[in-house]
């Protein structure tokens, strides 16, 4: 194991990029098993060549700016990613609830408001901005 550590001596090692581009390898990989579709395989050979370059790499400033670029790019897809996780959900909590109620917006404010279905005509104030206005239930 001495020799390991000699060889990985002065070298680069894994980071966050490494680890998603090994992620994304995979990735390629099962689906071209899955498909037959080569250069999805190809794909993923080029990744595991890019993350083996990485982790062996000496030019540890060069990783570390790569690195930086990828972290500020993960938080952008993290931000995206929770908008439309919470889009979904909010499309299967509407889905659950559209037999006992109805989903309306506010005119004023722009707020989607949840009330009871079967009501008739109802007011509606909306208690974020206290507009009232009158809808079907």
């Amino acid at each position: 194991m001495n020799w390991l550590r000699n060889f990985m001596m002065g070298r680069y090692g894994v980071d966050q990029m490494n680890v998603g581009i090994l992620v994304a390898m995979m990735v390629c990989t099962l689906l071209s098993s899955l498909t037959g579709f080569l250069p999805l395989y190809l794909l993923g050979i080029a990744l595991m060549c890019w993350a083996i370059f990485r982790i062996l790499s000496r030019n540890g400033a060069a990783r570390a700016r790569e690195n930086q670029k990828f972290l500020v790019f993960w938080e952008a897809v993290k931000g995206v990613w929770h908008r439309v996780k919470n889009w979904f959900a909010t499309c299967k909590r509407r889905f659950a609830d559209r037999k006992t109620h109805r989903y309306f917006r506010c005119p004023n404010c722009k707020q989607t408001l949840r009330v009871p279905k079967g009501r008739g005509k109802i007011e509606i104030s909306c208690p974020h901005c206290r507009t009232k206005f009158i809808k079907k239930s």
